[in-house]
C-alpha cells in the first residue's frame, strides 16, 4: 500500500507533541501501557453488556518484551483491537481517540472508566522510536492489519499475519547519542521501575519475562563453590489494586504505614494517615499523611509542595501543587480521579472545576484532622506543631490573612501560665474578667520576654502573657487583629489598656506635674524617641522602651532583616518609673542640662539592651557610664 500522509495540523501538532510536549521521553511507557489497558476495558465492558464473549476479567493482560540485539521494544495485549478503517482513523488522524468516543457512547453506563480520552499518547512513542509498526487484530475478525510510520513521513497500514484479538504495538528505538541513551529502554529492570512509577496500579497484570539465578544442585555444600544456573521465567510488573482502593478493613496500620515510607522516601511512620474520597461534581480518592517530622528542605526555596495526581491509577503528576493551600504545603499523599480533564497529554492538566473542587474539599479534610488530632490526642498535635507549626502561623499571615479564621484556633504559643504551649481559645477561656486584651510580648526565648519590665506588672495583676518567638508570630496575630473580640496588645505597646480609670489618672496627674523635666529629657534624646513618660506600671526596673503606631520594636528587626532598600523605625517611647530611686536622682539634675541630657543617654540605651536592641554607639555607651563612675 502506498504511503499516506498525517492531515498538516496533525502533522504539525506531532512535531509539538515529540519535541515539546512530553517533558520526560519515558512517559512514553506509561501512555503505551494505557492505551493497552483502554483496548482491554473495551472488551471487558462488551462482556459485561452481552455476556456473549465467554471472556472474564482474569483472561486479560499486557506483555511486554525487549529485545537489545533488534532494539524493539514490544507492547501486546489482547483487548478489543482493531480493523483496518479503525487503525486509519484512530492513528491516522492525531488527537481522534477511540476511547473517548467509545466512553462518549457510553457514558450513561456505570462503571466505564477510559484512561486515554484525547488520542495523543500514542504518538509519545517516536519520542524514543524511529520507527512504529501496530500489529492488529478486532475482536470477532477473521483478518489482521498492521499500521507502520517512521514519523512525519506518513505511514502505510497493510494485511497482516496475527493469530488472536488484540493490539501489538513494536517499537524500533533511535540509536544511542551523546545526551541521550535510548538503549535504557531495553533493560528490563528499568522497564520494571518504569512500571511501578507510572502504571503499577493498571488494573490488568503487565507481564515480562524477567532474568533470574538459581544455586546450582550440588554445589555450595561440601566446601564447593556455589555456582548459579540463569534462567527466565515471566512475572508480573504491577501491583494492580491500589492500595487507596482498598477497604479500611484490608490494610493494616503496618502495610499502610510501609506504603508511606515507601512512596514518599521518609524512615519514620507518618504521625496520622487520612484516608477519604467523595462522588458527585468532583469524584476522587484521597490518601493523604502528615509526616512526624520536615524534611532537611522543608523551610527553603527548594522544597516543592504537591500531592501525587493519579488518572484512573495512572500516575499523571508527581507533585500537583493546586491541590494543596501553602498552609498545609506539609501534608504528602495522592488523589486518585477519574474525572479530571486531560488536555494534549496526561502531564498537562486543565486547571478546571474538577481539580478547584478536589483541592477545596482536601482543604478542609485537613483542618478538620488537625483540629480533632488538637482535641483528641494533644500530646502528638503538639509534637506535630513542633515540626510544621511556623507553616502554619505563616498560612494565616500570608496573602493579606486569607486563611487567617481558618487557622487560628490551630495555632499555639507559649504562655507565661506553666510556660505551657495554648490555644487563642484555652487563654480566652482563662482570662480574668476585667482583663481588656490579649497580651503577648516578642523575643528569643519566653524566658527573655517575660523577664521584660513591662511583663512585671502584667503578671502581678494576674494576667496571662503569650510568649512569641517566631518572626513572623507578631504579623500573624496584627493580621487576625482580634479573638472572640479581644484585640491582641504587645506588652510593649505605649497603650495597653491594663490600667484602671483611677490608676490612669493618677498618671497623667504625675505626668503634667514633670513637665518640665520630661521636656528636658525628650529634647536630649531628640531624633531617637518619640516621647519619653512617666510609667507608674513599672515595679521594679527603672526604664523600658515602648513604641507608639503600628511598628512594634520587634517588627522592626524582622522587617530591616529583609533585603530591602528602606528602613523601617519604630517610634520609640521611654518610659522612666516614678517609684524607683533613679527618677528621683533625674529631679535633682533637672537644672544640669549637660549631666541631665547624660543621664537621657545611659538610661535610654539600658532600655535598649533590656528590650534586646542593639546599640548604634557601643563604645559611647561605655564612655558615659565611665563618666559617671
Amino acid at each position: 500500500m502506498a504511503l499516506k500522509e498525517f492531515q498538516a495540523e496533525s502533522k504539525r501538532l506531532m512535531d509539538l507533541m515529540i519535541n515539546s510536549i512530553y517533558t520526560h521521553k519515558e512517559i512514553f511507557l506509561r501512555e503505551l501501557i494505557s492505551n493497552a489497558s483502554d483496548a482491554i476495558d473495551k472488551l471487558y465492558y462488551r462482556t459485561l453488556e452481552d455476556g456473549a464473549t465467554g471472556l472474564s476479567r482474569s483472561d486479560f493482560f499486557i506483555r511486554l518484551e525487549a529485545d537489545k540485539e533488534a532494539r524493539t521494544l514490544t507492547i501486546t495485549d489482547n483487548g478489543v483491537g482493531m480493523t483496518q478503517e479503525e487503525l486509519d482513523s484512530n492513528l491516522g488522524v492525531i488527537a481522534k481517540s477511540g476511547s473517548l468516543q467509545f466512553k462518549s457512547e457510553k457514558e450513561q453506563k456505570e462503571d466505564v472508566d477510559i484512561i486515554g480520552q484525547f488520542g495523543v499518547g500514542f504518538y509519545s512513542a517516536f519520542m524514543v522510536s524511529k520507527k512504529v509498526r501496530v500489529e492488529s487484530r478486532a475482536f470477532g475478525a477473521d483478518s489482521a492489519f498492521a499500521w507502520e510510520s517512521s514519523g512525519l513521513d506518513g505511514y502505510e497500514i497493510a494485511p497482516c499475519e496475527k493469530a488472536g484479538r488484540g493490539t501489538t504495538v513494536t517499537l524500533w528505538l533511535k540509536d544511542d547519542a551523546d545526551d541521550e541513551k535510548y538503549s535504557e529502554f531495553l533493560d528490563p529492570y528499568r522497564i520494571r521501575g518504569l512500571i511501578k512509577r507510572y502504571s503499577d496500579y493498571i488494573r490488568y497484570p503487565i507481564r515480562m519475562e524477567m532474568q533470574k539465578s538459581r544455586l546450582k544442585e550440588g554445589t555450595g555444600v561440601d566446601g564447593k563453590e556455589p555456582e548459579y544456573d540463569t534462567y527466565f521465567e515471566e512475572e508480573t510488573l504491577n501491583s494492580m489494586v491500589p492500595i487507596w482502593k482498598k477497604a479500611k478493613s484490608e490494610v493494616t496500620d503496618d502495610e499502610m504505614n510501609a506504603f508511606y515510607k515507601e512512596k514518599f522516601y521518609d524512615w519514620q511512620d507518618p504521625l496520622r494517615t487520612i484516608r477519604t474520597s467523595a462522588e458527585g461534581a468532583a469524584t476522587y480518592s484521597a490518601l493523604l499523611f502528615i509526616p512526624k517530622a520536615p524534611p532537611m528542605d522543608y523551610y527553603t526555596r527548594e522544597f516543592e509542595k504537591g500531592l501525587q495526581l493519579y488518572a484512573s491509577g495512572v500516575l499523571i503528576m508527581d507533585k500537583c501543587p493546586d491541590l494543596l493551600p501553602d498552609c498545609f504545603s506539609f501534608v504528602r499523599g495522592l488523589v486518585d480521579s477519574q474525572d479530571l480533564s486531560l488536555n494534549i497529554s496526561r502531564e498537562m492538566l486543565q486547571h478546571d472545576r474538577q481539580l478547584k473542587l478536589i483541592a477545596g474539599r482536601l482543604e478542609k479534610k485537613i483542618a478538620g484532622e488537625l483540629k480533632s488530632m488538637l482535641q483528641n490526642d494533644r500530646e502528638k498535635y503538639e509534637e506535630f506543631w513542633k515540626g510544621f507549626g511556623l507553616q502554619l502561623k505563616f498560612g494565616m499571615y500570608n496573602d493579606y490573612g486569607a486563611k487567617k479564621d481558618e487557622l487560628k484556633d490551630l495555632v499555639l504559643f507559649t504562655s507565661s501560665k506553666e510556660k505551657k504551649l495554648c490555644t487563642l481559645a484555652e487563654y480566652v477561656s482563662r482570662m480574668p474578667q476585667e482583663q481588656p486584651a490579649i497580651y503577648y510580648g516578642c523575643g528569643e526565648t519566653p524566658e527573655r520576654i517575660l523577664g521584660l519590665p513591662q511583663a512585671e506588672g502584667l503578671l502581678e495583676k494576674g494576667y496571662e502573657i503569650l510568649c512569641l518567638t517566631d518572626n513572623v508570630d507578631e504579623f500573624a496575630l496584627r493580621i487576625l487583629e482580634k479573638y472572640e473580640d479581644k484585640e491582641f496588645k504587645n506588652l510593649s505597646s505605649e497603650n495597653l489598656d491594663a490600667q484602671t480609670d483611677e490608676e490612669k489618672a493618677e498618671a497623667q496627674k504625675l505626668q503634667d506635674g514633670h513637665k518640665p523635666l520630661l521636656d528636658a529629657l525628650r529634647e536630649a534624646l531628640e531624633g531617637k524617641v518619640k516621647d519619653v513618660k512617666l510609667s507608674p506600671a513599672l515595679k521594679s526596673h527603672p526604664v523600658c522602651i515602648s513604641t507608639d503606631g503600628m511598628i512594634s520594636t520587634e517588627m522592626e528587626k524582622v522587617l530591616n532583616a529583609m533585603p530591602a532598600q528602606e528602613k523601617v523605625k519604630a517610634q520609640r517611647v521611654l518610659e522612666i518609673n516614678p517609684g524607683h530611686a533613679i527618677f528621683q536622682k533625674l529631679c535633682s539634675l533637672e537644672g544640669d542640662k549637660d549631666k541631665l541630657a547624660l543621664y537621657a543617654g545611659i538610661l535610654y540605651d539600658q532600655a535598649l539592651l533590656i528590650e534586646g536592641i542593639p546599640l548604634e554607639d557601643p563604645a559611647g555607651f561605655v564612655q558615659k557610664v565611665c563618666g559617671l563612675l
